[in-house]
């Protein structure tokens, strides 16, 4: 999959009308914009504006069948996204953990204001024996 198909990809799942469209049709098999239109409270029109986004990303394929045409999800095209976001989250994760062992690391060691209170404290007690 080209970065273009994943920028496609993306822009398509931007919009909430068009993850609702997918879910309802990840859900149901499949779908027509004339079904859509009695569900949602947008235009047959616009519907099948989101729906053709959907499938120039690759995301649903169109199918013919007499005068509807219904709408198939196609979810392999999210593989190369959901590989992607995956490591993405791995990468994160990762640093999310050094960073947590740094700052419980940062925690249990006395501070420097510590330190030099203590060396002090150990200096002034040399004196007092002195």
């Amino acid at each position: 999959m080209t970065d273009s198909q994943e920028q496609r990809i993306f822009l398509a799942l931007a919009d909430p009308t068009r993850r609702l469209l997918l879910q309802q049709l990840c859900e149901e098999g499949s779908g027509t914009a004339a079904v859509f239109a009695t569900r949602l409270p947008i235009t047959r029109q616009a519907i099948i504006k989101h729906l053709v986004t959907l499938e120039q990303a690759g995301l649903v394929m169109a199918q013919e069948i007499g005068r509807e045409r219904r709408y198939v999800p196609q979810p392999e095209a999210l593989r190369s996204v959901t590989t992607w976001i995956d490591e993405l989250s791995v990468q994160w994760d990762h640093r999310l953990a050094a960073l947590q062992d740094f700052l419980l690391e940062e925690t249990n060691s006395p501070s420097t204001q510590e330190q030099e209170t203590d060396h002090q404290e150990k200096a002034d007690f040399r004196d007092i024996q002195e």
